[in-house]
């Protein structure tokens, strides 16, 4: 895996989001690790922008997002925003910027994930958890409302009581207790966990790339939609895709010899 520099840096001159690429993989690693990884203006705003770079770069299949050092995000840098102009005046949101790309995106979580961190990690489309991780939103005990769509994705992961219990109690959960109430898919070893996720990347990483992006945009749309509302989606996609039968036999071939 090899790393560059993201260009927009943080005021103390350490790049804010590191961007490294494994193959059609890119990790985007938040890094203020000093900070627990508190999401300032500049992360932000370089977030934001290695996310559009990704979506429209077609050598990048799937976008990894993670934690510098042992947290992976304590949430916004709240002493930054009380003090200075308030986030709305940034344009999208972050989290408003991982529902819209096109690619799929994997939390992987290595260590505590509060708050704003919490919902940056909803927002991807799924989650791999350290056995170090910790989630928690603790909005509602500060006197805060989510604000980056934690409080719709969340009862739509794990069901309305537990999303009311984790939102309005702030008690933290462990990875172990996230994966069992569905809020991530796997949890694994902490030294494994940017193995596993890779792996897992890579697998997605090697499906066709159109099949890939429209079957990621009909699950996400029909999620929140009735059932007929759902199938009539799949039916629309599936009469306007134009699937490539030799490339199929190609794969298909290429799968079968992969397991004999």
């Amino acid at each position: 895996m090899t790393e560059t520099d993201t260009q927009a840096t943080a005021t103390d001159g350490a790049a804010p989001l590191l961007v490294s690429k494994d193959g059609p993989v890119v990790v985007l690693t938040l890094n203020r690790p000093d900070r627990r990884n508190a999401i300032d203006r500049a992360m932000r705003k370089a977030l934001k922008k290695e996310l559009w770079r990704a979506d429209g770069d077609g050598d990048v299949r799937v976008v990894v997002l993670t934690g510098a050092g042992t947290s992976f995000s304590s949430g916004v840098d709240l002493p930054e925003a009380l003090s200075g102009p308030p986030p709305s005046a940034e344009g999208p949101t972050p989290t408003q910027v991982l529902r819209g790309i096109s690619k799929p995106v994997i939390a992987a979580v290595n260590g505590p994930c509060y708050t704003g961190g919490y919902e940056l990690a909803v927002n991807c489309s799924f989650i791999i958890a350290s056995d170090r991780a910790e989630f928690a939103d603790t909005h509602a005990q500060i006197g805060l409302l989510n604000g980056w769509g934690g409080s719709a994705m969340l009862p739509r992961m794990i069901g309305l009581p537990a999303a009311i219990q984790f939102i309005l109690s702030g008690e933290p959960i462990d990875g172990r207790t996230a994966a069992r109430i569905g809020l991530a898919n796997e949890v694994v070893d902490h030294d494994e966990l940017m193995e596993r996720t890779l792996v897992i990347a890579h697998r997605i990483a090697d499906g066709h790339p159109e099949a890939v992006q429209r079957m990621l945009r009909l699950l996400k749309e029909g999620a929140g939609a009735s059932l007929a509302h759902a199938l009539g989606l799949e039916a629309e996609a599936a009469a306007t895709f134009r699937p490539d039968g030799a490339d199929i036999g190609a794969r298909y071939a290429k799968r079968r010899a992969e397991k004999s």
